[in-house]
């Protein structure tokens, strides 16, 4: 059955997996990407993909009501797969209201915009709301987060994704919209942008640069391989039941100083160099404001209901990251330097 479908944020890091699952696995869909290209989004993520007869770029910021509702009069999708967000802790810490702005009035415009367009008729009609695990706030050293942990968000950019989430829900319950929500665990995996954890140590390893730890490095989180992410969001989007949420999560919990030196252990074997070398760059550094001890995701519900289950361990999830960032190295050094800002404007200059 032919669908339109947007997906926000497409050419970020989760967006661009997704983008390229759902033009290459859907053929018969209208796939439109729509991104405001902030410094994250980079759209050499979807070079292999950007011909495709179904796939379309719309650069756009969900922020602007009056773009997103002239989009969604453009397009009249059946479907919205909401992944657009200010998605980094540290920035949000420093800038919160960039956070706001983004991740709580975008997607109430998102909201807005199709609960109009869909308004006589909701029947086939989804929107997905992608969200983060940090909305529960911090674990102790044991238990996991369900789908009803109460949300206790502790930083800027959390508090603004629990919002973000409580909105999506009020317009189903409100309105009457058909949404479905997921909230992740960490991701990591091909084209993450290197200021996050593995994409900035594999870099820092390859220019021999310091391994930035925070406080004691026994921090913990769950690490979900991008991939896998993408295979869930399909699954929710086609099969969830509406008004429901599905945690996904990896099953893959690792303090950050015992994952920094599992990728120092890889990175050595992988550069030839001698075992050892890259751990003595670590270097642990002041923590950051309302750093959370650990999160920790129970997948279970998208396991039993609908049969998703992770396809690789991190261990190998890690080996293929580094391996992709190892042979893609002008796409680590174009992304660093700014320099696939040229490639937009060649590429979409009218």
């Amino acid at each position: 059955m032919s669908k339109t479908i947007i997906i926000t944020g497409g050419a970020g890091f989760i967006g661009s997996h997704v983008v390229r699952l759902f033009v290459t696995k859907y053929p018969d869909y209208k796939i439109i990407n729509l991104d405001a290209l902030t410094y994250a989004g980079n759209l050499e993520n979807l070079k292999d993909i950007e011909q495709q007869p179904n796939y379309i770029f719309e650069k756009a910021n969900i922020v602007n009501a009056e773009e997103v509702a002239a989009l969604f009069k453009k397009y009249q999708p059946d479907g919205v797969i909401h992944l657009a967000a200010e998605s980094h802790v540290d920035r949000s810490i420093t800038s919160p209201l960039d956070f706001v702005y983004t991740n709580v009035i975008g997607t109430v415009n998102l909201l807005n915009a199709a609960k109009e367009l869909w308004k006589d008729h909701y029947e086939g009609k989804r929107f997905h709301h992608v969200s983060t695990d940090e909305v529960y706030g911090a674990l102790g050293a044991t238990g996991l987060f369900t789908e009803e942990t109460k949300y206790d968000p502790h930083s800027p950019y959390s508090a603004s994704k629990a919002a973000s989430d409580h909105f999506v829900y009020a317009y189903s319950d409100t309105y009457g919209l058909p949404v479905v929500l997921t909230n992740c665990s960490n991701n990591y995996g091909p084209n993450h942008f290197p200021e996050k954890l593995i994409p900035l140590m594999i870099h820092n390893i390859i220019n021999n640069k310091p391994l930035p730890v925070y406080g004691d490095g026994k921090y913990t989180r769950d690490w979900l391989y991008v991939i896998d992410h993408a295979r869930a969001i399909d699954l929710v989007f086609h099969k969830g039941k509406n008004g429901e949420k599905y945690n996904v999560g990896g099953f893959n919990e690792w303090q950050n100083i015992d994952l920094v030196k599992l990728l120092c252990k890889q990175m050595d074997e992988k550069l030839g160099r001698p075992a050892g070398t890259s751990e003595q760059l670590i270097t642990f550094v002041k923590d950051r404001p309302g750093h959370d001890l650990r999160y920790a995701i129970d997948a279970t519900r998208i396991n039993k209901e609908l049969g998703w289950a992770p396809s690789v361990t991190f261990e190998e999830g890690l080996s293929r990251t580094i391996d992709w960032f190892l042979e893609n190295k002008e796409w680590l050094n174009n992304v660093t330097s700014g320099e696939y800002q040229q490639y937009y404007k060649k590429q979409y200059a009218d």
